[in-house]
């Protein structure tokens, strides 16, 4: 990684960048490099400045919440891409499992076994997905923490409180796209429009320094953000990680995420257990990727997981129409697409075949360890 390219932009809103070492700037770089957006970096600079933290012990936690609803698609292996980048740039990753969270938002009919035993499932994909890191409170470090841990506390309920405070029930509604649902959805459902205040409390009562969510999760964080300034707590770092889009979609990006792949579409959506020859399948025939259109799923996957995990997409034709070739770059990728250097299909198999790889961990561990993924398997969501 170039440092000082992963840091530029940054650099007019938080001067104190160039105060950094060489070794600070080398692990800020890490952490907000190769991300789509980065709010409040100045939290998380002093931090590494200063060697301070939100608990005041210049460990920096870095937090990303997951509501335990089902088996895991690629979106998961984005953003443990980028948890490998929190852990090597010595932060503590905490991956919440928002038990009572998914509870809230219906996830397997309200039926609390049934998303626990997805929880444990989460924990056993994300150690395989992160390499089995050691595990503790320390820097560099994985844990686990579940919401209903909270559950019990006062403080906890007395800062959701707060949390909500001055919320209106239009401003709440906006953030309701971070549970996967429309501003409608709710109005006969009181308990859901506690979840903005619910998710904002979890970063503040567990001294959350960096909150990390894929860019659904923007509106969730910048709720957090303004009740942080109403209260004049300190805020944390929000760095955002791209959405993968269905393998079915096409043209541009949309901002109310229509676009965003969901394990519901099954044919549309890659899952972590995918096997390399239904997967291949399922790119040749879904995904969409046209020459001449340079917005196209497959380039996504190439672009935040095979290059960012193995820094190449090879591709093997069948021999009776091209040999094998290399591609390190992926504006030059999609340029071979576009002039016909490359066939599409050849692409797609291409960056199939990189996603398997990846993939492999996660196959192996359920081999050796199918418990709960066969427990999961049986929950009807």
């Amino acid at each position: 990684m170039n440092v000082e390219k992963a840091l530029e932009s940054y650099v007019d809103e938080c001067p104190r960048i160039q105060e950094l070492n060489q070794e600070q700037r080398q692990r800020l770089a890490l952490m907000v490099g190769s991300v789509d957006e980065t709010v409040g970096i100045e939290h998380l600079v002093n931090c590494i400045a200063d060697k301070t933290s939100m608990a005041g012990d210049g460990i920096i936690r870095c937090y990303v919440g997951f509501e335990p609803s089902g088996k895991a698609h690629i979106g998961w292996k984005v953003l443990s891409l980028q948890l490998r980048r929190m852990l090597k740039a010595d932060a503590n990753v905490l991956i919440f499992l928002a038990d009572w969270h998914a509870w809230v938002n219906d996830k397997f009919n309200g039926n609390m076994d049934d998303i626990q035993t997805t929880a444990r499932y989460m924990e056993e994909t994300f150690r395989a997905l992160l390499g089995h890191p050691e595990e503790g409170d320390g820097p560099g470090q994985l844990r686990f923490l579940w919401a209903s841990s909270l559950m019990d506390s006062g403080d906890y309920w007395a800062r959701v409180l707060r949390c909500s405070k001055g919320a209106t029930l239009a401003m709440v509604r906006k953030t309701f796209t971070i549970m996967g649902r429309d501003e409608a959805s709710s109005d006969h459902d009181l308990s859901k429009f506690f979840y903005p205040a619910m998710q904002a409390s979890d970063i503040f009562e567990l001294n959350i320094d960096v909150a990390l969510g894929g860019m659904d999760q923007r509106k969730a964080h910048m709720f957090m953000r303004d009740v942080a300034t109403k209260w004049n707590w300190r805020k944390a770092t929000c760095i955002h990680t791209p959405i993968i889009s269905s393998l079915k979609a096409t043209g541009t990006r949309m901002e109310s995420f229509d676009h965003k792949m969901s394990k519901s579409d099954p044919s549309g959506a890659i899952l972590l257990h995918d096997e390399a020859k239904p997967l291949r399948k399922k790119m040749q025939k879904h995904a969409y990727l046209d020459p001449v259109d340079e917005h196209s799923p497959v380039y996504e996957l190439a672009q935040h997981v095979v290059l960012p995990e193995w820094g190449e997409i090879v591709v093997t034709p069948n021999p009776k129409f091209g040999q094998p070739s290399t591609w390190t770059n992926l504006e030059a990728f999609k340029a071979a697409v576009a002039d016909g250097t490359l066939h599409p299909l050849d692409a797609k198999l291409g960056v199939a075949d990189g996603i398997h790889r990846g993939l492999q961990a996660i196959a192996d561990h359920f081999a050796a360890h199918p418990e709960t993924l066969d427990a999961v398997t049986a929950l009807k969501s």
